[in-house]
């Protein structure tokens, strides 16, 4: 890569990432070129130039964050071994990333899905998408531990996934409007007692 390529991409890398931090303190309508040029010191057609419209930065703030999520989660529980382990190991990092981060920052995907949910679009879509695929991978994990005989045979997988995605809501919900600074470890008690009615 070259140097003007590099320098490119760190900008734009600069510019979604300071609309990241708007979106995730005061929502992704927040976002506006003119909020997140003052921020990164650039004009207001430099931001347009590297990244197109108010809609297209929004959507590239909500593809970071997913980027973002899945490299702390979901990459990492993949050294894991199929199963029962690595779904305790995708809960234990999601909790700690909603304790750690999203208490802190917001979660895009939370926040998000109730700023959005009564208004169609392809910003609405996207964001969509984004929490499918991820609900996705957690059937997929879910599965694969019935498979192993780590999860009863009878076992629904959308019914677990609802339930983790609940648990995981209630986390940001505790940590981020509460303060609750046991959160997290009632969260993970919560998946504890969740899991051994799953049990094969």
């Amino acid at each position: 890569m070259d140097a003007k390529t590099e320098k490119a991409e760190l900008t734009r890398a600069a510019i979604v990432g300071a609309a990241l931090d708007l979106a995730a303190a005061d929502g992704l309508e927040a976002i506006s070129l003119q909020a997140v040029a003052d921020r990164v010191g650039l004009s207001k057609s430099g931001v347009f130039s590297r990244v197109g419209s108010r809609e297209a930065l929004q959507m590239a703030v909500i593809e970071e964050f997913g980027r973002r999520f899945i490299a702390d989660v979901f990459v990492p529980s993949m050294q894991k071994p199929k199963g029962l382990p690595r779904l305790d190991e995708i809960m234990r990092r999601w909790i700690i990333r909603v304790r750690d981060v999203e208490a802190e920052q917001g979660c895009i995907f939370t926040a998000g899905a109730f700023e959005l949910d009564d208004r169609d679009g392809p910003l609405r879509e996207h964001l969509h998408g984004e929490v499918t695929r991820w609900r996705a991978a957690l059937r997929r994990t879910v599965l694969q531990a019935i498979d192993t005989g780590h999860l009863k045979a009878d076992t629904d997988p959308e019914q677990l996934v609802a339930e983790v995605y609940a648990l995981a809501m209630g986390l940001v919900h505790d940590a981020r409007f509460l303060r609750d600074p046991r959160a997290a470890e009632r969260a993970q008690r919560t998946w504890e007692r969740l899991r051994s009615t799953y049990l094969s």
